[in-house]
């Protein structure tokens, strides 16, 4: 599906938020599907009069599984110095997540080094630092639960790869519908219950707080937290 008005959270003319809905990819991959990236590219181009494309940076990215908040940079100006906001953690970035166990403690915060392997692409905690390792940290605390799942706002520290969806699952609690990391069957959509809920920063060029906001996808089950 293409970008629409719909899709955009925030723009401006330095930076573009879109709120990535789960299934797609940020950028191209082994698919060869059409990514994220190459769509708001052509949004940008229609809605702007670009015949020869429009420049777009690819600031961070979510999983494909993922939803929610994505940022795209639309000046090199901007991507230099978006880069150089997540290298340095001064972005404050919030997910929700649904799992169907209960964590034992209603919060806290979970540090591991987590190995990628590439040829599977599943990522594997470990308590202390290995080889080839990367620290991860995050903190969660559980907002509540209805029918038999519970929510769960998880405000990551680092950005590792799949970081909140395997760290997660070193609670007992994997997120719903990811059967790569415990959960015990996967969503016929090809999605799982994570969504990029916010992101907070001062923006790069007009030194102003961003405060940029997602709402639930609304598929029949997620929208039932919105009241969270």
């Amino acid at each position: 599906m293409p970008v629409t008005d719909k899709d955009v959270l925030f723009e401006d003319n330095h930076l573009i938020a879109i709120c990535k809905r789960a299934g797609d990819i940020v950028q191209v991959d082994e698919t060869r599907d059409e990514p994220l990236e190459d769509m708001v590219k052509r949004y940008i181009a229609k809605k702007y009069n670009k015949p020869n494309s429009a420049f777009l940076g690819v600031v961070h990215r979510l999983d494909r599984p993922v939803s929610g908040v994505i940022l795209f940079a639309k000046t090199s100006k901007a991507l230099e110095r978006m880069n150089a906001i997540f290298k340095n953690r001064e972005v404050k970035k919030t997910y929700w997540a649904v799992v169907r166990n209960r964590p034992a403690n209603i919060s806290g915060t979970l540090v591991h080094w987590l190995v990628k392997n590439p040829k599977t692409n599943i990522v594997t905690p470990h308590n202390t630092e290995v080889p080839g390792s990367q620290r991860a940290e995050l903190s969660y605390r559980l907002l509540g639960e209805l029918g038999g799942y519970y929510l769960i706002e998880v405000d990551p520290l680092t950005g590792r790869s799949h970081q909140i969806r395997v760290q997660l699952s070193t609670l007992g609690c994997p997120i719903v519908g990811d059967n790569k990391y415990g959960y015990p069957r996967g969503s016929r959509k090809g999605s799982i219950c994570l969504h990029a809920r916010r992101l907070q920063f001062i923006h790069p060029v007009k030194k102003e707080p961003v405060n940029i906001f997602a709402k639930l996808p609304v598929d029949g089950f997620w929208e039932r937290f919105e009241s969270f």
